[in-house]
């Protein structure tokens, strides 16, 4: 099981970003979560198998239709397993 923390930036609040990585990382059978931040980036928690976590990250580098993603930090971590994948309140 990995566990991957990304900060996605550009244009990723006010497009569906959220709400469009709940259905994109529940319809690879991912973990984790996601959340806007009050900085405009958007945060979140994949946990899966390398190959899904990575398939994740593809999709977000394009993320909803009318996203412009710049950039994606991402640092892998040790959490305690997550049950599903839910959308989080504004940090």
């Amino acid at each position: 099981m990995k566990t991957v923390h990304a900060i996605i930036s550009g244009r990723v609040q006010g497009v569906g970003y959220r709400a469009w990585a709940v259905d994109a990382a529940k319809s690879l059978s991912l973990c984790g979560w996601v959340r806007n931040r009050a900085d405009a980036t958007v945060e979140a928690v994949f946990q899966g198998s390398d190959e899904q976590c990575q398939q994740m990250l593809d999709k977000c580098r394009s993320g909803p239709l009318y996203a412009n993603v710049t950039g994606i930090v991402t640092a892998d971590q040790d959490l305690p397993v997550i049950d599903n994948f839910t959308g989080r309140s504004t940090l």
